[in-house]
Protein backbone atom coordinates (compact mmCIF):
# COMPACT_ATOMS: atom_id res chain seq x y z
CA UNK A 1 0.00 0.00 0.00
CA UNK A 2 2.64 2.62 1.48
CA UNK A 3 6.53 2.24 0.18
CA UNK A 4 8.97 4.97 1.32
CA UNK A 5 12.49 4.35 -0.67
CA UNK A 6 15.75 6.43 0.58
CA UNK A 7 13.48 9.33 1.55
CA UNK A 8 15.78 12.64 2.44
CA UNK A 9 15.08 15.77 3.53
CA UNK A 10 15.89 19.02 4.99
CA UNK A 11 14.66 21.85 7.09
CA UNK A 12 16.35 24.79 5.47
CA UNK A 13 20.42 23.90 5.11
CA UNK A 14 19.81 21.25 7.66
CA UNK A 15 19.60 17.87 6.56
CA UNK A 16 17.46 15.83 9.39
CA UNK A 17 16.33 12.74 6.87
CA UNK A 18 19.42 10.71 4.96
CA UNK A 19 17.96 7.31 3.87
CA UNK A 20 14.81 6.51 5.49
CA UNK A 21 12.57 2.94 3.97
CA UNK A 22 9.20 1.94 5.41
CA UNK A 23 6.79 -0.31 3.84
CA UNK A 24 2.72 -0.33 4.96
CA UNK A 25 1.18 -3.48 3.66
CA UNK A 26 -2.93 -3.50 3.30
CA UNK A 27 -4.89 -4.26 6.80
CA UNK A 28 -0.72 -3.97 8.05
CA UNK A 29 -0.22 -2.07 11.40
CA UNK A 30 3.17 -0.38 11.21
CA UNK A 31 5.20 0.88 14.29
CA UNK A 32 7.54 3.90 13.60
CA UNK A 33 10.63 3.66 16.40
CA UNK A 34 12.97 5.97 17.82
CA UNK A 35 13.91 8.63 20.16
CA UNK A 36 12.87 12.04 19.81
CA UNK A 37 14.73 14.27 17.16
CA UNK A 38 15.83 11.00 14.83
CA UNK A 39 13.38 11.74 11.99
CA UNK A 40 9.74 10.09 12.88
CA UNK A 41 7.90 13.27 13.14
CA UNK A 42 9.91 14.57 9.49
CA UNK A 43 8.81 11.09 7.75
CA UNK A 44 5.47 11.98 8.74
CA UNK A 45 5.61 15.67 7.53
CA UNK A 46 7.11 13.86 4.09
CA UNK A 47 4.25 11.83 3.63
CA UNK A 48 1.78 14.41 3.56
CA UNK A 49 3.53 16.83 1.84
CA UNK A 50 4.40 19.23 4.69
CA UNK A 51 7.86 19.21 4.00
CA UNK A 52 9.77 18.96 0.66
CA UNK A 53 11.40 15.37 -0.06
CA UNK A 54 14.99 16.24 -1.68
CA UNK A 55 15.47 12.47 -2.39
CA UNK A 56 13.68 9.63 -2.62
CA UNK A 57 10.09 8.42 -3.46
CA UNK A 58 6.98 8.48 -0.77
CA UNK A 59 4.50 6.14 -3.32
CA UNK A 60 0.55 5.01 -1.96
CA UNK A 61 -1.34 2.43 -4.48
CA UNK A 62 2.13 2.82 -6.73
CA UNK A 63 1.10 6.38 -7.37
CA UNK A 64 3.88 9.31 -6.59
CA UNK A 65 3.74 11.22 -3.65
CA UNK A 66 6.47 13.42 -3.89
CA UNK A 67 5.66 16.80 -4.84
CA UNK A 68 1.83 16.19 -4.35
CA UNK A 69 -0.49 19.34 -2.15
CA UNK A 70 -1.09 18.01 1.13
CA UNK A 71 -5.19 18.08 0.43
CA UNK A 72 -4.60 15.61 -2.21
CA UNK A 73 -2.56 13.32 -0.60
CA UNK A 74 -5.59 13.15 2.13
CA UNK A 75 -8.41 12.56 -0.71
CA UNK A 76 -6.17 9.56 -1.21
CA UNK A 77 -7.60 8.29 1.70
CA UNK A 78 -4.23 8.92 4.05
CA UNK A 79 -5.16 10.85 7.26
CA UNK A 80 -3.06 11.63 10.35
CA UNK A 81 -3.88 11.85 13.95
CA UNK A 82 -1.79 14.63 14.68
CA UNK A 83 1.07 14.99 17.67
CA UNK A 84 -0.60 16.83 20.71
CA UNK A 85 -4.19 16.50 18.74
CA UNK A 86 -4.56 20.01 17.38
CA UNK A 87 -8.21 19.63 17.30
CA UNK A 88 -10.35 23.45 16.56
CA UNK A 89 -10.66 24.73 20.09
CA UNK A 90 -13.80 27.01 19.34
CA UNK A 91 -15.19 24.49 17.37
CA UNK A 92 -18.00 21.65 19.10
CA UNK A 93 -16.88 18.24 19.19
CA UNK A 94 -19.75 17.16 16.58
CA UNK A 95 -18.18 20.68 14.32
CA UNK A 96 -15.34 19.04 14.83
CA UNK A 97 -16.28 16.29 13.00
CA UNK A 98 -18.29 17.40 10.70
CA UNK A 99 -15.36 19.96 9.54
CA UNK A 100 -12.94 17.38 8.47
CA UNK A 101 -15.30 14.80 7.01
CA UNK A 102 -14.88 13.49 3.41
CA UNK A 103 -17.12 14.43 0.70
CA UNK A 104 -18.72 10.43 1.01
CA UNK A 105 -18.75 10.48 4.61
CA UNK A 106 -22.69 10.33 4.61
CA UNK A 107 -22.08 6.75 2.19
CA UNK A 108 -18.70 5.33 3.98
CA UNK A 109 -18.09 3.17 6.84
CA UNK A 110 -17.07 5.78 9.42
CA UNK A 111 -20.09 7.96 9.75
CA UNK A 112 -20.99 10.27 12.88
CA UNK A 113 -23.82 8.08 13.71
CA UNK A 114 -20.88 5.04 13.70
CA UNK A 115 -17.96 7.75 15.41
CA UNK A 116 -20.28 8.71 18.59
CA UNK A 117 -21.14 5.06 18.92
CA UNK A 118 -16.94 4.04 18.91
CA UNK A 119 -16.96 6.67 21.18
CA UNK A 120 -19.93 7.06 22.94
CA UNK A 121 -18.39 10.35 25.28
CA UNK A 122 -17.83 12.48 22.25
CA UNK A 123 -21.54 12.02 22.13
CA UNK A 124 -22.26 13.02 25.05
CA UNK A 125 -19.69 16.23 24.84
CA UNK A 126 -20.93 16.90 20.99
CA UNK A 127 -22.07 20.17 21.81
CA UNK A 128 -18.81 20.80 24.18
CA UNK A 129 -16.20 23.60 22.60
CA UNK A 130 -12.84 21.59 21.97
CA UNK A 131 -11.42 23.70 25.00
CA UNK A 132 -13.71 22.17 27.66
CA UNK A 133 -12.88 18.68 26.83
CA UNK A 134 -10.21 16.86 29.04
CA UNK A 135 -7.06 15.65 27.21
CA UNK A 136 -8.13 12.00 26.64
CA UNK A 137 -11.65 13.21 25.23
CA UNK A 138 -9.31 15.73 22.91
CA UNK A 139 -7.40 12.44 21.69
CA UNK A 140 -10.53 10.69 20.83
CA UNK A 141 -11.99 13.68 18.89
CA UNK A 142 -8.44 13.88 17.04
CA UNK A 143 -9.05 10.31 16.16
CA UNK A 144 -12.36 10.23 15.21
CA UNK A 145 -11.94 13.14 13.04
CA UNK A 146 -9.45 11.33 11.39
CA UNK A 147 -12.11 8.66 10.91
CA UNK A 148 -14.60 10.81 9.05
CA UNK A 149 -12.15 11.50 6.38
CA UNK A 150 -12.84 7.33 5.83
CA UNK A 151 -9.21 6.62 5.51
CA UNK A 152 -7.19 3.79 3.70
CA UNK A 153 -4.10 4.53 5.80
CA UNK A 154 -4.11 6.19 9.41
CA UNK A 155 -1.21 7.37 10.98
CA UNK A 156 -0.96 8.22 14.03
CA UNK A 157 1.84 10.77 15.62
CA UNK A 158 1.98 10.27 19.70
CA UNK A 159 -1.57 9.10 20.12
CA UNK A 160 -0.91 8.57 24.42
CA UNK A 161 1.12 11.01 25.32
CA UNK A 162 0.54 12.95 28.35
CA UNK A 163 -2.85 11.22 28.81
CA UNK A 164 -3.52 9.22 32.62
CA UNK A 165 -2.98 5.75 32.80
CA UNK A 166 -6.44 4.45 32.57
CA UNK A 167 -6.74 6.89 29.21
CA UNK A 168 -3.89 5.84 27.26
CA UNK A 169 -5.27 1.69 27.81
CA UNK A 170 -8.74 2.83 26.34
CA UNK A 171 -6.77 4.24 23.29
CA UNK A 172 -4.74 1.26 22.87
CA UNK A 173 -8.18 -0.50 22.75
CA UNK A 174 -9.57 1.77 20.00
CA UNK A 175 -6.53 0.91 17.93
CA UNK A 176 -6.72 -2.73 18.15
CA UNK A 177 -9.94 -2.69 17.60
CA UNK A 178 -9.21 -0.69 14.17
CA UNK A 179 -7.42 -3.48 13.30
CA UNK A 180 -9.07 -5.75 14.01
CA UNK A 181 -11.25 -4.39 11.08
CA UNK A 182 -8.31 -4.40 8.65
CA UNK A 183 -7.04 -0.49 8.49
CA UNK A 184 -3.92 0.02 8.03
CA UNK A 185 -2.14 2.09 10.22
CA UNK A 186 1.46 3.76 10.93
CA UNK A 187 2.03 4.49 15.11
CA UNK A 188 4.37 6.46 16.80
CA UNK A 189 4.24 5.89 20.68
CA UNK A 190 7.11 6.01 23.12
CA UNK A 191 5.04 3.23 25.09
CA UNK A 192 7.65 0.32 22.75
CA UNK A 193 5.74 -2.66 24.86
CA UNK A 194 1.95 -1.33 23.91
CA UNK A 195 2.92 -0.85 20.42
CA UNK A 196 4.64 -4.07 20.01
CA UNK A 197 1.42 -5.69 21.26
CA UNK A 198 -0.49 -4.05 18.21
CA UNK A 199 2.07 -3.45 15.38
CA UNK A 200 2.84 -6.27 12.94
CA UNK A 201 5.96 -4.85 11.42
CA UNK A 202 8.33 -2.22 12.78
CA UNK A 203 10.72 0.16 11.55
CA UNK A 204 13.14 1.85 14.08
CA UNK A 205 14.86 5.32 12.76
CA UNK A 206 18.44 6.61 14.14
CA UNK A 207 19.53 10.07 13.16
CA UNK A 208 17.87 9.68 10.14
CA UNK A 209 18.41 6.68 8.69
CA UNK A 210 16.55 3.37 9.06
CA UNK A 211 18.76 1.35 11.11
CA UNK A 212 16.58 -1.76 11.71
CA UNK A 213 13.04 -3.16 10.15
CA UNK A 214 11.88 -6.48 11.27
CA UNK A 215 8.20 -8.02 13.00
CA UNK A 216 7.11 -7.28 16.76
CA UNK A 217 7.86 -11.05 17.95
CA UNK A 218 11.66 -10.03 16.22
CA UNK A 219 11.96 -6.75 17.95
CA UNK A 220 10.43 -7.96 21.29
CA UNK A 221 13.36 -11.02 21.40
CA UNK A 222 16.10 -7.76 20.92
CA UNK A 223 15.94 -5.93 23.97
CA UNK A 224 19.15 -4.67 23.43
CA UNK A 225 18.03 -3.30 19.89
CA UNK A 226 14.80 -1.19 22.24
CA UNK A 227 17.51 -0.15 24.94
CA UNK A 228 20.18 1.25 21.96
CA UNK A 229 17.40 3.06 19.73
CA UNK A 230 15.03 3.98 22.15
CA UNK A 231 15.73 3.76 26.07
CA UNK A 232 16.51 7.17 27.91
Amino acid sequence: MLSIQNLAAKYGASQALFNVDLEVGAGQVVGLIGRNGMGRTTVIKCLFGLLPVVGGTIQFDNQRLNGLASYRIGRMGISLVPEGRQIFPTLSVEENLIATASRSAAHGQWTLERIYKFFPRLQERRQNLGTQLSGGEQQMLAIGRALMTNPRLLVLDEATEGLAPIVRAEIWKVLQELKNEGLSMIVIDKNTKALLRLADYNFILDKGVTVWRGSSPELAARPDLVDRYVGV
